[in-house]
């Protein structure tokens, strides 16, 4: 519960740069996921490229392109992840947060180069087909794209979620997007291989580029959503509305000691969160109270938000809202009144 005292003079505020043994256990999981995910993308880029080329499937080596496309994001996530993690510095008095945002941004954007590239070769693949031979080495590789990438995908989801990781998150959507791109090249290939086995006469060669475009189509969408959710932290947004409210109900929980609050302003750099405001108090609070408030606020937010830097002035209310401060004015009509004749 907060310090309900009454105090005087209050300017305080809290910031958490702690590196507690949980926050580095925390940046060791983040890399072990992001490192195993270095490692499945090089592994898949090598085979799928090698059965693309012998069976000359465009589909097949729009796929390693893909993959290859994920493992710079791979690298791109395992560089940011063990970045990111550096406390703050003197040059850096923020922290290195903000790098795992541009990991994710670079990483949707490589995807839109893929994909043109992809649509590229799928339409010289439709205007000058070629037969393509062993297609079931083809679906062979698909399926184990598919099974490799859910796996690796789920952990990097889980991890990415469990430490508010925007990286690996965006790397999770890579390999996700993959499953689902190789599972449509596989049932292209497949039906070509089964064409070849009981239909000889019928031409579904067509199947293998229409196949590429379609996963070009699907990149291109996930690299649209991984650009907005990756560069909006660039620009300082303020964080989900789930959020905010959460920091307000918890200052309304603090009456009739919170007399108002106001200038309430958040962001987010990486998966660190940085939450400021101003409370009104009651003119005669000493410091020594008024600190005991500010680390009780920033306790119970820290332990909703782990990492969260969280900054608190103390104001003196003497009853007159004004400006900024109406909207968070707590008084009731009584109270407004009392203090304002003291």
């Amino acid at each position: 519960m907060m310090n309900s005292l009454y105090k005087k003079h209050p300017v305080v505020y809290d910031r958490d740069n702690s590196s507690s043994g949980l926050a580095m256990n925390l940046d060791q999981k983040k890399q072990r996921v992001a490192l195993l995910s270095v490692i499945s993308n090089s592994t898949l880029v090598v085979l799928k490229f090698a059965v693309g080329l012998v069976i000359g499937s465009v589909s097949v080596i729009s796929e390693a392109i893909h993959s290859g496309v994920d493992l710079i994001a791979s690298a791109i996530a395992y560089y940011s992840v063990r970045t990111s993690g550096i406390p703050a510095d003197r040059e850096h008095p923020y922290g290195h947060g903000k790098i795992e945002n541009i990991s994710g941004t670079v990483e949707a954007l490589l995807i839109f180069v893929a994909a043109l590239w992809i649509l590229y070769e799928a339409v010289q693949k439709i205007i000058q087909p070629e037969p393509l031979q062993m297609a079931s080495w083809g679906v062979a590789v698909m399926f184990l794209s598919a099974v490799v990438n859910t796996i690796v995908s789920q952990k990097l989801f889980q991890v990415g979620k469990e430490t508010d990781s925007v990286a690996l998150i965006a790397d999770g959507w890579h390999l996700r997007t993959d499953v689902y791109t190789s599972a449509g090249v596989m049932l292209g290939l497949a039906a070509i291989w089964a064409a070849s086995l009981f239909a000889p006469g019928v031409d579904l060669h067509w199947v293998d580029p229409a196949a590429a475009i379609g996963v070009a189509v699907l990149i291109v969408k996930a690299a649209w959503d991984l650009t907005m959710q990756s560069a909006r932290d660039l620009l300082d947004v303020q964080l989900p509305g789930d959020e905010i409210a959460w920091i307000e109900s918890l200052i309304l929980r603090q009456r009739p000691v919170v007399k108002g609050y106001h200038k309430l302003r958040t962001r987010k750099a990486g998966h660190f969160r940085f939450i400021e405001f101003h409370l009104k108090v009651a003119p005669d609070m000493t410091v020594q109270s008024s600190h005991d408030i500010t680390d009780d606020f920033s306790r119970e937010i820290r332990e909703r938000f782990p990492g969260a830097s969280v900054t608190i002035h103390i104001e003196p209310c003497d009853g007159s809202c004004s400006g900024s401060c109406i909207e968070g004015c707590l008084l009731e009509k009584q109270e407004q009144q009392a203090i304002m004749k003291k």
